[in-house]
């Protein structure tokens, strides 16, 4: 029984990851796919051997399948246009992030949602990784009791070419969101002020700011740090950051590849002018898939299940209000209040 048909629109390259996860999905078929350009979509209906019918419009691709969801892969400049005519079309949505490509769109998007009743769920594939959800269960148990602060280091330095190179704000648009919603994750709250210093380096191949600082406060009265750049070269961290939580009792650390370690104070020793600490391991106790398919699991069991998904719009809103803030801080060089 098929009880997933989806319209997938947008056909460039990450299209492909969606494709292969519903060809592994039992109760999900692609039904239709959709594309600006017609010989894309044919292209990829051949490429992926999916016998199904190629649309340029997206409304009428819905109304001929009788699709009931839609997989939004397009560019960021159309993710309010194609969420919000499948919301109104009575589809549920799951889309590559960015909400929308402003702060205004993404708050319309996410009131089309409420008011049609239909989710729309938004990926967010670095949540679903078994490191980060070990590091995640140290801070919710209280491990390294309440949290001070969470610090994360970001330097890579990628030679992408196209549309990347030539943005204003590169880094803080395009991939800093990825870290905010880790931070999120991390601390289970959410960011309540920032001030933010973003710069273009000498040496850098990007026209625009391609490093920043910033400094959130969070909900929970803990502090967020980011340091970020894509034009470092060499000592790289990963793609998933370098992490340095710091509570009560001790610390957490992560360096984006292994699995994270923590030390917290030894209370069965004299304390000296170092805490005595014993040193641990977090564990792997993560059971479900990582990565993109993690994340679209997440998304059909919450549909199937009539909640929320984690990665909710509604939810993801609060990862895309770090970013503008965090532009408009850089931009008027004081600090803003979400």
């Amino acid at each position: 029984m098929v009880d997933h048909k989806i319209i997938l629109a947008g056909c460039g390259n990450m299209s492909d990851t969606w494709i292969d996860y519903v060809n592994n999905r039992e109760n999900a078929q692609i039904v239709g796919l959709v594309d600006v350009n017609a010989n894309a979509a044919k292209h990829k209906a051949a490429q992926k051997d999916l016998n199904v019918p190629t649309f340029t419009d997206l409304r009428l691709a819905i109304k001929e399948t009788n699709a009931n969801l839609v997989f939004d892969v397009t560019i960021p400049a159309a993710h309010k246009q194609i969420v919000t005519t499948a919301l109104e079309a009575g589809c549920h949505v799951f889309g590559e992030k960015p909400i929308a490509e402003t702060l205004a769109d993404a708050i319309t998007v996410v009131e089309v949602s409420k008011a049609t009743g239909k989710r729309y769920s938004v990926m967010q594939n670095r949540r679903y990784l078994k490191q980060i959800r070990a590091l995640q269960q140290i801070v919710a148990k209280g491990e390294i009791g309440k949290i001070g602060s969470v610090h994360a280091d970001f330097f890579l330095g990628p030679h992408f070419g196209g549309f990347r190179e030539t943005m204003e704000s590169p880094l803080i648009v395009d991939m800093a969101i990825h870290t905010f919603d880790q931070a999120r994750l991390i601390t289970g709250a959410n960011a309540v002020s920032v001030y933010c210093h973003e710069y273009n380096p000498p040496g850098s191949w990007f026209d625009g700011n391609a490093s920043a600082i910033c400094i959130f406060e969070m909900s929970d009265g803990s502090v967020f740090t980011y340091r970020g750049s894509w034009c470092a070269v060499g000592i790289q961290t990963s793609w998933e950051s370098e992490w340095r939580v710091t509570g009560t009792k001790g610390s957490a650390y992560w360096d984006g590849h292994h699995m994270p370690r923590y030390e917290v104070i030894d209370e069965e020793k004299q304390r000296e002018f170092f805490d005595p600490l014993i040193a641990n391991e977090a564990k792997d106790n993560w059971m479900g898939q990582e990565g993109h398919w993690g994340c679209l699991d997440e998304m059909f069991t919450a549909l199937e299940q009539n909640r929320p998904a984690e990665t909710d719009c509604t939810d993801n809103l609060n990862s895309m209000k770090m970013v503008f803030a965090a532009l408009e801080s850089a931009k008027t060089g004081t600090k803003i209040y979400l």
